[in-house]
């Protein structure tokens, strides 16, 4: 039976805590999982007056967290000005890094300076075995990867007294839910000290969302429907309360609004006319109890164990 979106629960916002900006599509990977398509190839930037925009909104709403993501959102050549300019303002910075990116050249530097400025950092990492990484990732990413948390390490992320946060994120390579997090972080965590010396915060499991490239892909295979009747089947209705576009809103490279990333990358637009970062200067605005845009792929968070951009929800 194919998911439709009226199956999906209602749910409202809560308090605006994070604010999740998509500040370019070019990336220097082309992961097969990727729901945005990412790429080398891809030239979607956002521009100089809405990156001055962010911290104005940040400002204006009490925003805890700024979450970056993109593409390889280090490419934007006003990454570290964004980065400063949030942080001076006391607000939490996190960085969704593919970790290779530390290794290209003209970023020898980049792993100081987040270091410097105590960016958090959430980074790709969908197994500890470098057949299972290059199979998603493509060839001589785990390689890299490895470099670039070694790199980390010695800056202090993910060793416990130093504070910088390194959070690593798996998801599956195949259509199946994440197994159970905490046992895997536990495995993560033993395999990446014994095998590498490399240490971390924390593991976030997610489920892959079947949009965009993974939709191609699980329909290529002849897996869409099953997959999408798997997180139908799994949907836990606990996980409701703590789904991320509760507290977040993504936004665009041009500027607009979205309940989360995925409704971003679907064009899913919000149910309110609240809809652009502009929208958020006009005073005493509020999202709180505003609906939620909701569709298929809303089960992929609420099934199992729940799936968000900070892991497991329940």
């Amino acid at each position: 039976m194919e998911i439709v979106a009226t199956e999906f629960p209602k749910i409202k916002r809560g308090y605006l805590e994070t604010l999740q900006i998509n500040i370019g599509y070019k990336c220097n990977q082309s992961c097969s999982h990727c729901h945005v398509n990412s790429s080398p190839t891809r030239t979607e930037m956002m521009s100089d007056d809405i990156i001055k925009l962010i911290p104005k909104v940040i400002k204006a709403n009490n925003i805890k967290l700024l979450d970056i993501t993109g593409g390889a959102p280090e490419l934007h050549p006003k990454f570290k000005y964004l980065v400063k300019e949030v942080r001076s303002l006391g607000v939490e910075v996190m960085d969704r890094c593919n970790l290779t990116i530390l290794t290209e050249p003209g970023h020898e530097k980049l792993a100081n300076f987040l270091a410097k400025n105590r960016v958090q950092i959430t980074a790709s990492l969908p197994c500890y075995r470098q057949e299972n990484v290059d199979k998603q990732r493509g060839k001589g990413v785990f390689e890299k990867s490895i470099l670039a948390l070694k790199q980390l390490n010695s800056y202090g992320y993910g060793i416990n007294e130093k504070g910088l946060i390194l959070n690593l994120v798996y998801n599956p390579s195949g259509p199946q839910l994440p197994p159970s997090q905490k046992e895997l972080e536990d495995t993560y965590r033993q395999e990446l000290k014994d095998r590498y010396g490399i240490f971390f915060s924390n593991l976030f499991v997610l489920a892959n969302m079947p949009i965009n490239r993974y939709e191609k892909y699980l329909n290529l295979i002849g897996k869409l429907k099953e997959y999408n009747q798997l997180l139908k089947d799994n949907h836990n209705s606990r996980n409701l309360n703590s789904v991320m576009c509760k507290t977040t809103l993504s936004v665009d490279w041009k500027g607009y609004l979205y309940d989360c990333d995925f409704n971003q990358q679907l064009g899913m637009k919000r149910n309110d006319e609240i809809n652009h970062l502009d929208d958020l200067l006009i005073p005493l605005v509020s999202l709180k109890n505003n609906p939620i845009s909701i569709g298929n792929h809303c089960f992929g968070c609420t099934a199992g164990a729940g799936s968000s951009c900070g892991g497991a929800l329940s």
